[in-house]
């Protein structure tokens, strides 16, 4: 049993200087003056510090992304001490473009051993390609047996997607619903937004002709679409948006939404991280490359707060509470309440990271790694 002593408590909400008690990887409750109950748990002073929820980064190349500008392009999968270093102690794992050279099998298998060594992992079946690659076969099947599956990726409106028709993503999203169904799963489509000209006019056209329920359909990269990200956060979805190597960007982009109307409980923000941000000219031809980084997450929180001007109980919902809605992990995840998983960050005055907790587990404490990756490289 652990307490962490004299932190002040954002939920998100704000709960003013308090005590957590943890225990076995649950938050047991959290209020004031709660040591003098617990003489024998081991005790960490956060004076002068802030506890907030672990963040929740629901769109990770877990297994590495790219391969647009051949085998060489190809990017690294992702390190347990990435995570910690972003404070991100819940992910979502996805495939990207290359469903070719890279599988359900390996994004699988990967999301299990980030689980194994102490943070949450779910992942997603499928790619950019449609019909959708799968581990069993079936994309049914893969969402309601396998427990990490939570739903499908898939590509829209980008020169690199296999152009599915609006039959064919009414037939996709049917199956996935019906999985969700029987397995008690949210049922997600990942939706890869690209520059397209389509933008979300196919999904706009399936949610007008169908009675499909919008909370299945998650666009990502929303910032370049304006006005119609807007629109389909209006009629109850939620939009996702990158955070790029220009936190200042995507903190003006979120701001801008809301300005225009988008509800804050409908907005999130992800990393995209591993994933290849490749720079294309009028052709489409590919002039450049860079990869994502998970720690662009923490700076574009920093953004909205320094320079957006946003609460910090505001900014914070974007990858905690508003992601675990979506997720239906809003039981367990997202909050700092008591019977919530301990997924906790301590940050300085600063915003930055001091202190990481997953499921209870300290993996950092006063900015040093207390845990390592498995292997070890070098």
């Amino acid at each position: 049993m652990t307490i962490i002593e004299n932190v002040h408590v954002y939920e998100p909400e704000d709960l003013g200087r308090n005590d957590i008690v943890v225990c076995q990887g649950k938050i047991v409750e959290v209020g004031p003056a709660l040591a003098p109950a617990y003489p024998k748990a081991k005790k960490v002073n956060a004076q002068g510090l802030m506890a907030v929820p672990g963040f929740i980064d629901q769109h990770v190349h877990v297994t590495g992304g790219g391969g647009e500008g051949s085998f060489q392009t190809r990017v690294p999968e992702l390190k347990l001490t990435d995570c910690i270093r972003a404070g991100v102690t819940t992910l979502v794992g996805v495939l990207g473009t290359d469903g070719i050279t890279r599988n359900v099998e390996n994004l699988l298998a990967k999301t299990k051993a980030l689980n194994e060594e102490g943070i949450t992992a779910y992942c997603l079946t499928g790619s950019y390609e449609y019909p959708s690659i799968t581990l069993t076969g079936d994309l049914k099947k893969d969402i309601a047996f396998i427990k990490e599956v939570l739903g499908v990726k898939v590509a829209i409106s980008d020169h690199r997607c296999s152009h599915l028709t609006k039959e064919e993503l009414i037939r996709l999203a049917s199956d996935v619903r019906m999985a969700a169904l029987i397995s008690g799963k949210p049922g997600l489509i990942n939706l890869h937004v690209g520059r397209g000209k389509q933008r979300l006019d196919l999904l706009f056209a399936v949610l007008e002709e169908t009675d499909l329920p919008i909370k299945h359909f998650r666009p990502t990269h929303v910032g370049k679409l304006g006005e119609t990200a807007v629109r389909f956060a209006q009629m109850g979805g939620y939009i996702d948006f990158t955070a790029s190597t220009t936190p200042s960007d995507t903190a003006r982009e979120i701001t801008e939404a809301m300005q225009a109307g988008a509800p804050l409980e409908r907005i999130t923000l992800s990393s995209d991280a591993n994933g290849s941000f490749p720079k294309w000219n009028e052709k489409n031809e590919m002039i450049g490359l860079a990869a994502a980084s998970m720690k662009s997450l923490h700076e574009v929180l920093r953004a909205l707060l320094q320079e957006e001007k946003m609460a910090i109980t505001d900014a914070l919902r974007l990858v905690t509470t508003n992601v675990a809605r979506g997720l239906e992990l809003e039981e367990t995840k997202g909050r700092l309440h008591g019977g919530y998983d301990a997924d906790i960050l301590l940050l300085d005055q600063d915003f930055q990271l001091d202190t990481v907790i997953a499921r209870g587990r300290v993996l950092m404490q006063s900015g040093e790694l207390k845990a390592k990756d498995t292997i070890a490289v070098g």
